[in-house]
């Protein structure tokens, strides 16, 4: 759960809190702040790439697709109808005036521009327009009170939001009153850090303002923003440490801040802010480690790590917050930023082409709070198998338990999209791969990429790299971790061969156009899980045996709509494979790409197995027990089966268990 939970009408019954709801607010201090603070009048380092304006790319194909259909779902028609957006405080209004009108912006205007929407774009300009119209006296940004019970004032956490949308807006239009008006607000805190330090929200995603406060300096040189940095950071909750020496082992039982999945998600970019604080090359071994460790202790097979609210273990059927699933995304594009560091995207594709299409139904009008690895089942649960969620969150709606993922789950593809490419001084880099196009100026030449491909469905990315005039620069390719034999061509030379989790560069003199091929052959991947279950992997996508579903209307009509998806079809198979010889157990099959990538009912790559079912294995508390203890076995008749990409099965099991040979 985001910080909704302060003005959800579910609080007072929740059990993961106790004490008022007032209490919260309370200016405490959780945990020893950051020793890692850089001195105010020190200079910044330099990220290793840098982060392109918004209309530098612009997505095709697939990816374009996606967004459309996106922008024909509820990020582009909430304005239309839900309170907390269309009658938010934000824009003048008495709904809920805290983050989720921030949330949303946050990926309606990257949508907006993206696609070169009119309406979207309009509406979003508006709401900006009145933002900076009505920025306080003293340069407060947004109203100074949210519509809650209490009326509390001053929270900068939900602006920390509309900070990292501003940026958004001012680099795709230039607009020339939003590097004031930051610098005005970013005063007001100052000031205000000094009478009310840090507290909940906003000391546990301090980071998430720093950010902001980088950008505002590298176009100001002002030093007392290093200051402000410097006081925040000091202030704010140490991520860096936290994670690399979590004490978060096991699942935890209730509800707090340290082990809330969406905090981490935020915290885990802590090591790219503190790294540009300090200069420390450190913090990249940090954030790796935090990866390393997150994933050992509660990693799920989608790349996201296990928590329904709070940390939950590596149990398939736990499940994961989808705020989490887009906040881990953003974390990793600015890890990919200051450390140029393949792994960050091969964790972000992986993500990505899994856990952010499965959040949602196939025509984005819907979505889950809690999306599970094994999920045969989506209903109302009495007594959910969750350890810190209600017995909605499994279910597809509006807004299911709480509305903040129905708030922040826009900014997913559309910053995926808008942080494909990245650039340093003597070059262009691609940092992650979908169907684009790269506008860019390098030593004064007008430069453009143009990337078709079909990937990750596919294994060959050809790019047309078009230049004005004869001009010097790289080009860098990142070769995913997986991919052990890779190639490039680059024209009519000869194929090379490219090392997997490394950056393949070609530094050359360009001139007119020259295609270049990079060919990523997907051999199918296993990977042992919890109780020895496998998962099946071809490239970066996770594939799961589709179950039938039926889509049951609970309440509700369009587009307030919530949905059980029920199973028509046996889940509970274990799988027949030889892992010394998965070519003779796994069958690949490569189908057309339908007008939606992730439909169910075509899905554009399947994997045939075989494998006999398990009458033991059942539900508990309405989802999927555990998987038994690899191997097992059966007496069940041996069974055809089809799996798809993770993200188009709704309904779905990932992790195996494995029959005995």
């Amino acid at each position: 759960m985001s910080a909704a939970r302060r003005i959800s009408a579910h609080f007072v019954s929740t059990p993961a809190f106790c004490g008022t709801f007032s209490a919260l607010f309370v200016g405490i201090l959780l945990m020893p702040t950051s020793t890692v603070a850089a001195a105010p009048d020190k200079e910044l380092a330099e990220p290793a790439l840098m982060t392109l304006p918004l209309t530098s790319i612009h997505p095709t194909g697939w990816l374009r697709r996606q967004l459309e259909i996106q922008a024909a779902g509820l990020t582009g028609h909430l304005q239309e109808f839900w309170p907390d957006v269309k009658e938010s405080g934000w824009i003048g209004g008495k709904a809920e005036g805290w983050e989720r009108m921030p949330y949303w912006l946050d990926g309606a205007l990257p949508l907006a521009f993206l696609l070169d929407d009119a309406n979207l774009k309009a509406y979003v300009s508006q709401s900006i327009d009145y933002v900076l119209r009505h920025q306080q006296p003293d340069g407060w940004l947004g109203p100074v009170a949210f519509a809650g019970p209490n009326q509390l004032t001053r929270d900068p956490w939900p602006v920390f939001v509309m900070l990292k949308v501003l940026i958004q807006y001012q680099e795709a239009t230039g607009d020339e009153r939003v590097v004031p008006a930051m610098t005005r607000f970013f005063r007001a805190l100052d000031k205000q850090l000094d009478q009310r330090p840090l507290y909940e929200w906003n000391k546990m995603r301090w980071q998430d303002c720093v950010l902001c406060i980088h950008w505002l300096y590298d176009r100001t040189r002002e030093p007392w923003l290093l200051a402000l940095a410097n006081k925040m950071q000091k202030q704010g909750f140490d991520w860096s440490a936290h994670l690399a020496n979590p004490p978060h082992k096991e699942k935890v039982g209730k509800w707090e801040h340290t082990s809330h999945v969406v905090n981490i998600a935020m915290g885990v970019k802590t090591p790219a802010i503190a790294f540009r604080q300090s200069g420390a090359g450190v913090q990249r071994d940090h954030a790796l480690r935090g990866m390393e460790l997150l994933d050992r202790f509660h990693g799920q097979a989608t790349g996201v790590f296990g928590g329904d609210e709070c940390l939950a273990g590596r149990m398939p059927s736990q499940g994961t917050e989808t705020c989490a699933v887009v906040e881990y995304m953003f974390s990793l594009e600015q890890l990919l930023a200051a450390f140029a560091e393949p792994k960050f995207g091969d964790r972000l594709e992986r993500i990505a082409y899994n856990a952010l299409p499965a959040s949602c139904s196939e025509d984005m009008w819907t979505r889950q709070y809690v999306q599970q690895s094994n999920q045969p089942v989506s209903k109302l649960a009495p007594k959910p198998i969750y350890t810190t969620n209600g017995p909605h969150a499994n279910l597809f709606g509006l807004e299911t338990y709480f509305g903040c993922c129905t708030a922040n789950m826009h900014q997913g593809w559309p910053k995926l999209a808008s942080h494909l490419w990245m650039k340093k001084k003597q070059g262009l880099v691609a940092v992650a791969y979908a169907p684009s196009r790269l506008e860019a100026t390098m030593h004064g030449a007008k430069v453009s990429v143009d990337l078709t491909t079909d990937y990750p469905f596919r294994d060959r990315l050809e790019f047309a790299v078009q230049v004005e005039r004869p001009v010097q620069f790289s080009l860098s390719l990142r070769i995913p971790g997986w991919a052990n034999s890779a190639r490039v061509t680059v024209a009519d030379e000869k194929p090379a061969a490219a090392t997997p989790g490394t950056f393949y560069e070609i530094d050359r003199q360009w001139e007119g156009t020259t295609h270049v091929v990079l060919q990523l052959p997907m051999p199918t991947r296993i990977e042992r899980r919890f109780n020895d279950a496998v998962t099946i992997s071809r490239g970066p996508l996770l594939m799961s045996l589709a179950v039938g579903a039926e889509w049951k209307k609970l309440q509700g009509e369009p587009p307030r709509v919530v949905y059980e998806v029920l199973p028509t079809s046996p889940w509970n198979y274990a799988l027949q494979i030889d892992p010394e010889h998965l070519e003779a157990s796994i069958r690949i099959e490569e189908l057309p790409i339908a007008d939606s990538p992730f439909s169910s009912a075509h899905p554009p790559v399947r994997a045939l197995v075989q494998g006999r079912l398990l009458p033991d294995w059942k539900l508990d508390r309405d989802a999927a027990a555990p998987p038994p203890k690899s191997p097992v076995t059966s007496k069940q008749p041996l069974t055809d089966l089809t799996l798809i990409p993770y993200g188009a099965a709704k309904l779905r099991i990932t992790e195996f268990p494995l029959l005995s040979r």
